[in-house]
């Protein structure tokens, strides 16, 4: 593994790449941390020229079932009625200046209707508040999040208690850390990483994640890298060069402890995880590297999985 010291900043040419993005899905569950998520979900609506879709997932209770099953009648229970209510004032209030900000109430589960809502509205991004680290500093991020992270299979922005307040008359992203792993798959975030380093004139570190195995065996780290440049190269064109060259390699043990090391010491203010569902990041267990990462890091995570 390189010494730490040996990272250093990658400034990337991104003047070619644009990252469409025709939606942001605010998922909101009206709880005081999801509040920042909103301004921040506003802020790269604003930038993208994308609709924002204010968002909530609800389970009828049984009262309301009632009223709406009465005398075979269509009608509005209370709890639609004021959900639909907070939702549009919601809109209203993360709308001004958007392309189309609205607000969607669906009923059902929300980790299969806000992911069937972001396909529907490809390409998106869903943008999600979390509670943050719990008891014993367990990646403790909230129902809500964590069932929609669990599923869905597009780009997620987490927003946790330790992010600072989104400011829309300050630049948000200055410095974007884009860790991955050297698989195929991991390969799929580059265009995210130097799309939002465009969208936002910001800078991009790199920092590849390698498994225990793969530096243990240099012909078979030789190979993943050669492969991950292919498809790279595919994805991003020229722009791939500035991540062609590893700032460093970490082990699997210590993957997120090091991630939040760099997020810290040189004051990144986005950081993109690629990431495989398989991997050792991947959202397996409330003690993954991931979940710290996502609780507890001072800045919004964007995800890709592959």
């Amino acid at each position: 593994m390189q010494d730490w010291g040996e990272l250093h900043r990658m400034n990337v040419p991104v003047n070619d790449l644009q990252l469409p993005l025709k939606a942001v899905i605010y998922a909101t569950d009206f709880s005081p941390c999801s509040q920042n998520a909103g301004k921040y979900a506003s802020l790269v609506a604003r930038q993208f020229n994308a609709d924002l879709l204010a968002a909530h997932a609800f389970v009828l209770s049984q009262a309301a079932m009632e009223v709406e099953a009465e005398d075979g009648a269509v009608k509005e229970s209370g709890q639609r009625k004021d959900l639909e209510t907070a939702l549009s004032a919601i809109a209203k209030q993360l709308g001004e200046g958007l392309r189309r900000a609205v607000p969607v109430l669906v009923e059902g589960d929300p980790r299969e209707c806000i992911p069937r809502l972001a396909e529907q509205n490809a390409p998106s991004l869903i943008v999600l508040g979390t509670h943050g680290g719990g008891r014993l500093g367990r990646g403790i991020i909230g129902s809500l999040a964590e069932r929609i992270l669990r599923t869905t299979n597009g780009p997620s922005l987490t927003v946790g208690p330790a992010v600072p307040v989104c400011e829309p008359a300050c630049a948000p992203f200055r410095r974007i850390l884009f860790a991955t792993g050297l698989s195929v798959a991991a390969a799929r975030g580059a265009p995210y990483a130097v799309g939002m380093a465009q969208a936002f004139d910001a800078s991009l570190d790199v920092l590849h994640v390698a498994h225990e195995e793969e530096v243990e065996n240099p012909d078979r780290f030789s190979e993943i890298q050669r492969q991950f440049y292919v498809v790279l190269e595919g994805l991003v064109g020229r722009q791939g060069v500035a991540i062609r060259e590893p700032r460093g390699i970490v082990e699997a043990g210590s993957a997120h402890q090091h991630i939040m090391k760099y997020i810290r010491e040189f004051g990144v203010d986005l950081l993109i995880l690629s990431i495989r569902k398989s991997s050792h990041l991947w959202l397996q267990s409330r003690i993954s590297g991931a979940f710290h990462i996502i609780a507890n890091a001072p800045c919004p995570v964007l995800t890709i999985t592959g």
